[in-house]
Formats: structure tokens, C-alpha cells, sequence
């Protein structure tokens, strides 16, 4: 256990129940035993010495008083007793937990070398033509680290060419969009470095090259944030962040972007300024009459970002929101529109009878420069515009013991809601509040929904659900090849457009919504050559697995409302945390099946199960995701695609494999690691002096982290 303790010396100090790995506190877990369960107890505090403690000089006084006083300090002292009795004994419950929990049987990779390349840094940049990845390098291979950067920031324009003829010819221009109502500031550039740090630490599973993103440059915070306001003083219109930074090559960012003052900005406005700008791209009406109305049009997609009353909106939230309008929304010509939908926790507050009401609401609950592009719900909100009846007797299992109508089991009915009201968008991002990206975020998004749509449909489902890992797997060809042969072996039926499954008659109650027409497979699976899907955009993109949670003990796979529960359990797919693409016509399908038919099931679960039943195109993006460990290859393959039985799945009771990743709902290293981005001493290791007594900031690769519970710049 002793080296098994050092090997976690790095990470932050919050221990998780059942593990001795001291990730940081996650929501889904149980943190009690955290801290001393005497810590809010009278006999604990100060409070206690001094109302209830009796001066010796007054005792004798006290003995010689009347009945009814001596009576009152007699139950006094049996209260005291018994404070201490009960303290002693919650104090030896929590020492006997805490005992077990440190003498458990440590999990596997926990006995697996720390992976450590992700902390070499900008001094130490190489060409990715010479860059070995650390995984690969022989031990106690030396780092060089310059007294000078090596390379010079770039920008970084992931965009089309919108000047080129060949993008001319298709479609139409592209207007330039501003940051301010003024049109002073021009939508900026972020920077980053044209290499990796030596040694750098490469993903196991997903790819780079196959969703479009350069595999060739790294960020580090100046350039990546320093557009945004990080890195110039707040009487400038910036937020003054990198003053506890390591600033080598800083000057050199800051001298190739503008300082926008952001002070008074209206992000809603500039993002509608900037559709109106480009309104031709996307309308085929607005183009008519100017000879031009063979030009293609740009589907739009809304992203959309769930907050909630009460959120605390930090620096760093505040940067990475700017990021995302920016590059998203307002370097793209208007793709793409940046929404908040914030959750109203307070049902007593009537949202929607008041505008006043309404206002005063969003003002008390998201910062100013935010309000022009967010949109406010309740639940009870909910409960009239889904009004059910969704009847106990109709759910398999509610294994949460939540309410239908909590934000818990049916995040979607917002999402479908603002769907509904928002027909404009083809494609709507569900998003969360606790996802950092350190790559550009057009770059990273536009290259999924390239790659998703180049996508056959033959075994697409079976791809789906299994993790690429190249390095044992190979190209995206071969693990294709590989599942086909697989299922084949399995003899299990590959799905093969909407899945058909026993319900009762008709279209009324436990009927089925019909499937459109375009969803039937145009030829037999056998007669298809890998051609039905491709050039077809997806109906819904996943950045995790999509597995079938009936051949796993997922504790929420039986969360399904609205069928006939005495005939079997609908067919389901699952995909781990809710951010996804959907498409319009899947997000409209599910309102109707959930309004209609009252059918309905856990957040997770609903719309990788409704593109099921009715054949639309699902994908999982494999997406680069790290780890902390070296793993071994064939060990991780097993873990992750082949677990023995259905507790082994890492989207069961395997899921603490995930600890150690950057992507899952319990990656604890992914937090760890983007706070060492920005710089934060980080339980003991990194910080502004190690980073200038070493190879200088982290340059990371673009990573999607996730969750973040907290951050800091110091």
C-alpha cells in the first residue's frame, strides 16, 4: 500500500468512498465521511464551552441555591454526559468507516506508473513530426528544456476559407461579426504553439486526425484565454487573472490580439447583429432575387448550456462562455447561437406570467453580459406542458425515488421544450456548466459533425458502443472491420433501422409513434456495401459509448415510464452524461412520444432509445480521452470493451476505471489536470515557482474535461 500512497502524491486530497484515490469531490457520490461527523456538534464548538461550562468560584453558589436551580444544573450535567456519550460513539463509527475504507483492496490500475508528460511545458516544445509520446519512451528519457521558447505562437483559423472562389461558388459571403454593438472589436483570434512538449502523454482511446482536429499544436492559457480577458487588468475591460502566472513568451500573445474591453458587452446582441449580417446563408427565402439562390445553405445549431438559479459564475466560467460565442457563434458567420437555459429552481416563482417577474429573475441569476442569450424554465413549468399523466404503475423502476417532473430524470423535457419554441435550428448541443475544452471549440465541433456524418449505418450501432483504442485496434477501418466480425460471431442480429418490440395495439395508451418513412433501410442489411448513412448527418452524436444498459447493472437502466409494464422492457441504448447533438426531428420525436404517448425514461437513456425505436442515426464521436496511468493495452481493451459479467461494465460498478480519465462523470484526473493548466498549485505540485523553475505553463492538446467542480487561477 505504501507506493500505492505515493503514486497518488499528485493528486487533489478528497478521498472517494470506497478508494484510496484522492480525487476531487464529485455530486454523484456520498462525501460524509469527508470530514468529522463531530464537526457541527455542540460539544465541538466554542459555542458549547461558553454557554454550558460552570465557573469552579460559582459551584459552591450554585449548591446552596434553591431546588429548581440545583434540579436545572443536575439536567444540565445528564445532557452533557449524554452529548459526550453520543459524540464518542458517532466519533468511533466514523474512525471504523474510515479504517475500512483505507484497508480495502485497492483497484487494479491503481498499481499501474504514473503518466507524467502531461506536465512538461512550453520550454520544452518539439516538432510532432519528433515527438514520442510518452507511453513509448524508454525509461528516464531526459527532457530537454530551452532557456528560450523553441517556436513562436500562431493563430489558429479552423474556419473555411469564407474569401476562397471555391467556397464562393457554394455559398454565399460571410460577414464579418463584432464582440460590441459599435463594431470597435472584431471577433478575435485565439493562439496557440505549432508543436507538443517533449514527451508529451498520447490518449488511448479516440483520435485527433479522424474528427478533424489538428494533432499538431498545443495550447497553453495566455493564448488560448488572453482574447477573452484573462490576461490584462479589469480597469482595461479584462479580468486580470495571470498575475500568479508564469509569464515567459507572455508578451509575445499579448502583442499579436487586440484588449477588448468587455465591460458592457451584449453577447446577445452580437450574436443576433451577426445573424442578421448573414441571415442569406441560412434562408433560402432571404437569398431570392439576387441570382443567387443556387447557393447552399448552412444548417444552424443551436448550443445550449444548462445552468441553473444559484450557480456561481467564476472568472474561468466566464472566459470559457466568451470562448465558446466567440468561436462558435461569431467567427462562424452566425452557425452557430450560444443559449443559457437556466433552471428555476424556486417553483413558487410564476416565470411565466410575469415579465417583471421574468426579468428580475434572470438579473438576480446570471451575470449581465449573459442575459440577452438566456432562457429561463421550471418544472412546474414543465408539469403543465407535459402534463402526462405519467402513473407510478406505468414505470418499471424508479430506483432514484425522484419526482417524474425533477430536473434528475427528465433533463430532457426542458430540452425539448426549448426545442419546440426554436424550429429555426437544425441541430441543438446539449452542454453542461462543468465541461472545459483547451482546444478551439469550432474546430473541435464542426469536425464531429463532419465525421458523424460520413458515417455508415451498417453496424453503427455495434461501432458505437465500444471504445476505439488505436494503438491496439488500429485505423478506424480495421476496428471497423473488427466489430463487424465480432457481431457476426455473436450471431446477434445487428439493428438495422427502427427496432421492433412488443407494445400494445393501436396509437393510443402504450402505443408507438410511427417512424418516419426515410428511417426504413432502403435495401436489406445483407445488399448493403456500407453505403446507407453516408453524407447523412446524425440525428444524434454521443461523447461516450452507447451501450445497452440491460447487459449491465447501470443502477438507472430500468428507469423507463409510459409502457405496458406487463410485457417486456422496451429495447434501450444508454450513453454516460447527457451531453450529445440531437437533431431537430429526433428532439421533435421525443416531444411527441413524451407529450402523446407519456413516454418517457431516464435523461441518459431517452434519446439514444428514441433514435433506436424509430432508426435514426446515432454515433458515439471518439473523441481523444487520457489517462493518468499506463495501462496496459490488452488490459484496457478487456476493462473497457469486454468486461466478464454485467458488474465489470465500466458503466456499472467498473465505472470507478474511469477515475483516472479526462472524460466521464467521475473523472476525478480531469479536474486535476485543467487546474494545473490554469496554473494552480495543485495538492502540492505545480504552481507559478514550479513552472519557472521547470519547462514553464502546460500546452495541452485539446482535451475535453470532464467534470470541473472547481478552479482556480492561484
Amino acid at each position: 500500500m505504501g507506493t500505492i500512497k505515493s503514486a497518488f502524491s499528485h493528486i487533489p486530497s478528497l478521498r472517494l468512498p470506497g478508494s484510496s484515490v484522492v480525487y476531487q469531490q464529485l455530486p454523484s457520490h456520498d462525501m460524509s465521511h469527508a470530514s468529522s461527523p463531530l464537526d457541527e456538534s455542540p460539544i465541538m464548538s466554542d459555542a458549547w464551552r461558553k454557554g454550558f461550562a460552570v465557573p469552579r468560584r460559582r459551584l459552591g453558589l450554585l449548591l446552596r441555591t434553591s431546588p429548581r436551580r440545583l434540579f436545572g444544573f443536575t439536567l444540565a450535567v445528564f445532557f452533557t454526559f449524554v452529548l459526550f456519550a453520543g459524540g464518542s460513539l458517532r466519533a468511533r463509527r466514523y474512525y471504523a468507516e474510515k479504517t475500512k475504507v483505507d484497508e480495502r483492496i485497492p483497484y487494479h490500475w491503481e498499481a499501474y506508473p504514473r503518466l507524467n508528460g502531461f506536465y512538461n511545458g512550453i520550454r520544452s516544445l518539439v516538432r510532432y513530426s519528433e515527438w514520442i509520446p510518452e507511453q513509448q519512451a524508454a525509461p528516464k528519457t531526459k527532457i530537454e528544456i530551452h532557456k528560450t521558447l523553441p517556436f513562436d505562437p500562431i493563430p489558429v483559423n479552423p474556419y473555411p476559407d469564407f474569401s476562397s472562389n471555391e467556397y464562393l461558388n457554394d455559398h454565399h459571403p460571410v460577414q464579418r461579426c463584432y464582440v460590441d454593438e459599435n463594431e470597435k472589436y472584431p471577433a478575435p483570434d485565439i493562439f496557440a504553439y505549432p508543436g507538443v512538449p517533449a514527451g508529451m502523454t498520447a490518449p488511448y482511446w479516440g483520435s485527433y486526425e479522424s474528427l478533424g482536429v489538428a494533432p499538431d499544436r498545443c495550447w497553453e492559457r495566455f493564448g488560448r484565454l488572453g482574447p477573452y480577458g484573462y490576461s490584462y487588468p479589469p480597469a482595461e475591460g479584462g479580468l486580470g487573472l495571470s498575475n500568479q502566472s508564469a509569464h515567459m513568451g507572455a508578451e509575445v500573445v499579448k502583442e499579436m490580439f487586440t484588449k477588448i474591453d468587455y465591460r458592457g458587452v451584449d453577447w446577445g446582441k452580437a450574436q443576433r447583429m451577426c445573424f442578421e449580417k448573414n441571415r442569406k446563408r441560412f434562408e433560402p427565402e432571404k437569398a431570392a432575387g439576387d441570382n443567387s439562390t443556387k447557393k447552399k445553405m448552412v444548417k444552424r445549431s443551436a448550443y445550449i448550456l444548462r445552468s441553473w438559479t444559484g450557480y456561481k459564475y467564476s472568472d474561468i466560467q466566464l472566459l470559457s462562455l466568451r470562448a465558446m460565442i466567440n468561436e462558435l457563434s461569431l467567427k462562424s458567420g452566425g452557425e452557430y447561437d450560444v443559449h443559457l437555459l437556466v433552471h428555476v429552481k424556486d417553483d413558487t416563482i410564476p416565470i411565466w406570467a410575469s415579465e417583471e417577474v421574468y426579468n428580475q429573475t434572470l438579473r438576480e441569476s446570471v451575470p449581465e453580459e449573459f442575459w440577452g442569450i438566456t432562457t429561463l424554465w421550471s418544472e412546474q413549468q414543465m408539469r403543465t406542458y407535459y402534463p402526462g399523466p405519467f402513473r407510478d404503475e406505468d414505470n418499471v423502476e424508479n430506483h432514484s425515488k425522484s419526482d417524474i417532473y425533477g430536473v434528475y430524470r427528465t433533463a430532457h423535457f426542458a430540452l425539448q421544450w426549448f426545442a419546440q419554441q426554436h424550429q429555426e435550428y437544425e441541430f441543438f448541443w446539449n452542454w453542461e456548466m462543468d465541461i472545459r475544452y483547451t482546444g478551439h471549440y469550432y474546430e473541435l465541433n464542426n469536425g464531429i459533425s463532419k465525421w458523424a456524418a460520413e458515417q455508415p449505418r451498417k453496424y453503427m450501432w455495434e461501432r458505437s458502443s465500444r471504445f476505439w483504442i488505436p494503438d491496439i485496434h488500429g485505423s478506424w477501418a480495421k476496428f471497423s472491420e473488427l466489430v463487424a466480425r465480432e457481431t457476426m460471431k455473436t450471431k446477434e442480429e445487428p439493428i438495422w433501422g427502427p427496432v421492433k418490440f412488443q407494445t400494445a395495439p393501436g396509437t393510443g395508451e402504450f402505443g408507438m409513434l410511427l417512424s418516419p418513412n426515410e428511417t426504413t433501410p432502403p435495401r436489406k442489411f445483407e445488399e448493403d456495401d456500407y453505403q446507407w448513412g453516408v453524407g447523412e448527418d446524425a440525428d444524434l452524436i454521443t461523447f461516450d459509448p452507447i451501450f445497452d444498459p440491460a447487459k449491465t447493472n447501470w443502477v438507472f437502466r430500468n428507469d423507463v415510464t409510459g409502457y405496458n409494464t406487463s410485457l417486456p422492457t422496451p429495447p434501450r441504448r444508454a450513453a454516460i452524461i447527457t451531453v450529445a447533438r440531437l437533431s431537430r426531428r429526433l428532439l421533435n420525436t421525443m416531444h411527441e412520444e413524451t407529450f402523446r404517448m407519456h413516454h418517457t425514461m431516464f435523461p441518459e437513456m431517452w434519446p439514444p432509445t428514441a433514435a433506436l425505436h424509430h432508426g435514426y442515426k446515432a454515433v458515439y464521436a471518439p473523441h481523444p480521452v487520457y489517462f493518468d496511468r499506463k495501462w496496459p493495452l490488452d488490459i484496457m481493451d478487456k476493462t473497457f470493451n469486454y468486461p466478464p459479467a454485467a458488474h465489470d461494465s465500466p458503466f456499472g460498478w467498473g465505472e470507478h476505471n474511469m477515475q483516472g480519465g479526462s472524460f466521464y462523470y467521475n473523472a476525478g484526473f480531469s479536474g486535476a489536470l485543467w487546474r494545473r493548466w490554469l496554473g494552480a498549485l495543485e495538492n502540492g505540485e505545480g504552481g507559478k515557482k514550479a513552472e519557472e523553475a521547470g519547462s514553464d505553463r502546460l500546452c495541452l492538446r485539446g482535451i475535453l474535461h470532464h467534470p470541473i467542480k472547481s478552479e482556480s487561477v492561484e
